[in-house]
């Protein structure tokens, strides 16, 4: 017993559960309307182009929060823009738009001289996590949370049916900026933990997750939240055991978890599929 309470002892590694805790609320929520959406490579889009918004923010001294969520918009709106304005597919100018600011944020990066390291960037530092993180995290999550239990119906109407969301009254240009704008500052509260590209991680895996075990979008949500804190428990968890780095191992439990549901969900249909042609033979 002593053994398994060990990683309870530190403090960062109580610090690092607690960061989980708290970017798991909005990733998961953001992660079922994105799954349903079909907008996970927008997600992927965003969390890459925020580097040079990094970068900029650094130069300037400024927060880097804040040049963070500049270029996450900025990407988003670009993306927008351009697969409104040319014959060019939305994926496709989205690949393109990302890996530009991803390059472009690298090759800033290289031109300066910080104490920052690019692996915590890119992969983050869940261990080197402190008050100021897990407070700017917290502050984050709870607003991101608070307008998607609040806009819940108009957030789905939307990503399932955008026509007759607009057809009923709603104002689905802000529904569709407002999404991109939550999904850029989640991957801004994210960063510090998890880093830019494993963000995309939880950003799609706890919908995927839950689309799989739920037909019913009522409980997606909660599920979604349930399986994230639970990877993300483990994950840290038995990253101390294992000598690796937290992020990737939490990663890897959902990967783990998506196999699990993926194949639950494929033995369920070809149940259900031999229960009709025995009641049709």
């Amino acid at each position: 017993m002593e053994t398994l309470l060990f990683p309870f002892q530190f403090a960062f590694m109580n610090k690092a559960f607690l960061m989980m805790a708290i970017i798991a609320v909005p990733t998961s929520l953001l992660s079922c309307y994105l799954v349903l959406k079909g907008w996970s490579l927008m997600g992927d889009a965003i969390s890459h182009a925020v580097l040079p918004g990094i970068v900029i923010a650094y130069m300037l001294n400024i927060p880097l929060i804040i040049g963070a969520f500049v270029a996450g918009m900025t990407c988003a709106l670009s993306t927008g823009f351009l697969a409104a304005n040319s014959r060019v597919k939305q994926d496709t100018v989205m690949g393109i738009v990302f890996s530009g600011m991803f390059g472009f944020g690298l090759v800033l990066y290289t031109k300066i001289t910080t104490d920052v390291h690019l692996d915590h960037i890119l992969f983050g530092n869940m261990l080197g996590v402190d008050g100021t993180d897990l407070w700017t995290a917290g502050m984050i999550a709870a607003f991101v949370a608070v307008i998607i239990l609040v806009k819940q119906r108009e957030f789905m109407l939307h990503a399932f049916d955008p026509v007759q969301a607009q057809a009923v009254g709603l104002r689905v240009g802000w529904l569709h900026y407002g999404l991109l704008a939550l999904i850029s500052l989640t991957i801004v509260a994210t960063l510090s933990a998890v880093g830019i590209i494993l963000s995309i991680g939880l950003l799609i895996a706890p919908g995927a997750i839950a689309f799989l075990l739920t037909k019913r979008f009522a409980l997606m949500l909660p599920i979604a939240v349930g399986v994230t804190m639970f990877a993300g428990f483990s994950g840290v968890y038995l990253s101390f055991f294992l000598d690796s780095a937290p992020a990737p191992t939490v990663i890897l439990v959902l990967t783990a978890i998506f196999i699990v549901a993926f194949v639950r969900a494929n033995l369920k249909v070809r149940r259900t599929t031999a229960t009709l042609n025995d009641a049709a033979g």
